[in-house]
């Protein structure tokens, strides 16, 4: 299982320090939509983080011109990007086709996406299934009942990641389910002294 960390609504030099700090010890460095929409995709490529170890993911969020935001995203040094699974279809099949065309990670981001949306992209075998959960919508999350839930549904899906205020203890038992190949965490490793430190406590967990 993959650890997956979310630097949102920071200042791009403390975003960039951040990951360089995080880099050695986890597997995904997610630069969240803020970055995106306070700095753009002309910053972030110019802003190169030459991670040795992490992968990059920008989270996106395409929900329309999907070809060209794609391309456009990938012309950083991200691994990785997101579209919402509540975009048009077509989209979807655009930034896929994209992805697969350079070898890179697409995740489909199912924030209120219906059942039936979800069914119709399970053809996407390569791509990356996120559960998230809102974070406007407030409440309880409860990360492993969600993903058994998921699984039942969609046992076909075979990458699942999830996303909502996940802990410690949320992690130990994800791992123990064994279904979903990355967590992503946020404000629970970001939001602490130590960012680093608690990054550590999160991997020995997960590994």
């Amino acid at each position: 299982m993959k650890l997956q960390v979310a630097i949102d609504r920071v200042s791009l030099d403390r975003a960039i320090e951040l990951a360089h700090q995080l880099d050695p010890f986890v597997d995904i460095i997610e630069f969240g939509t803020s970055l995106v929409k306070d700095y753009g995709l002309i910053t972030l490529r110019e802003y190169s983080l030459h991670l040795k170890h992490a992968e990059w993911l920008i989270d996106l969020k395409t929900n329309d011109e999907g070809t060209y935001e794609f391309k456009q995203g990938y012309t950083t040094e991200a691994a990785i990007l997101t579209v919402m699974a509540a975009s048009s279809y077509e989209t979807i099949q655009q930034v896929y086709a994209v992805s697969e065309e350079l070898n890179k990670d697409v995740l489909i981001d199912l924030l209120e996406a219906t059942q039936e949306q979800i069914d119709r992209l399970t053809v996407f075998e390569h791509a990356i299934f996120g559960l998230h959960h809102s974070k406007d919508a407030g409440g309880d999350f409860d990360a492993v009942d969600t993903v058994a839930q998921f699984h039942q549904d969609f046992p076909q899906v075979k990458r699942v990641a999830v996303a909502g205020g996940i802990d410690l203890e949320q992690v130990r038992k994800l791992r123990q389910q064994g279904i979903v190949e990355t967590v992503i965490v946020g404000g629970k490793i970001i939001g602490t002294d130590d960012p680093v430190a608690t990054a550590k406590q999160f991997m020995e967990v997960l590994k």
